[in-house]
């Protein structure tokens, strides 16, 4: 453990572990500077340190950053949602494709993300119901056993919660796990057409549920 309380494998994974939770609770909000002396100051971490989190950061879409100037954490667009969801929904409908043909499938991750979101509180923050809700997500991306498409997803995953918590879109924990179960049913029963429609109905409602909010705080 680092002198900045830190539980790492390096101090610069432990330092974009921290930072990106940051971000995406909304501790650092839209278009805030995230200068690197500020974050070396905040975690106790030196600056070359500082400045490969803020890199890592960057690079997942995180933050934003112009040549000498503070990186910022973006304030996600209409513009940006519907390009974050060109790319999200076929690449979901891929996976649930996939799936649906697979055999032997192992699918507990899934089942038990499902349930994870139907027990959160009534009152738990937004934070916790979007990554609940992103979670059954990773775990078919997961499932597939395809590295190249998990990794793809999951470089896509961040924005995607960053932009459901500046909108402040959760669409309910009862409709989503509804849908979730849904998609994860016709899965199982290896029926393609019937997942990829439940996939597509889910994925499209969420974007334009966000949309309509990005328009309202605009």
């Amino acid at each position: 453990m680092s002198r900045s309380g830190l539980s790492t494998v390096t101090v610069v994974d432990a330092l974009v572990e921290a930072l990106r939770g940051q971000i995406l609770d909304g501790q650092w909000p839209p278009a805030a500077p995230v200068a690197e002396v500020e974050v070396a100051r905040r975690f106790q971490v030196s600056r070359p340190t500082a400045k490969a989190a803020v890199r890592t950061l960057v690079f997942e879409g995180l933050l934003r950053q112009d040549s000498h100037h503070a990186a910022v954490v973006p304030a996600l667009s209409a513009q940006d949602i519907e390009d974050l969801y060109f790319v999200r929904i076929p690449l979901e409908l891929a996976m649930v494709e996939r799936l649906s043909r697979a055999n032997d499938v192992r699918l507990d991750d899934a089942e038990n993300a499902i349930s994870a979101l139907e027990r959160l509180p009534d009152d738990a923050v937004t934070s916790s119901f979007v990554a609940a809700d992103l979670a059954f997500h990773r775990a078919l991306a997961a499932a597939t056993g395809s590295r190249r498409l998990e990794r793809s997803y999951n470089a896509l995953a961040g924005e995607v919660h960053l932009c459901m918590m500046q909108t402040r879109q959760a669409l309910g924990r009862t409709l989503i796990a509804r849908e979730h179960r849904r998609i994860l049913q016709a899965i199982r029963r290896g029926d393609g057409p019937s997942a990829v429609e439940a996939a597509r109905r889910h994925l499209a409602g969420a974007r334009d549920a966000l949309l309509t909010r990005a328009d309202r705080t605009v």
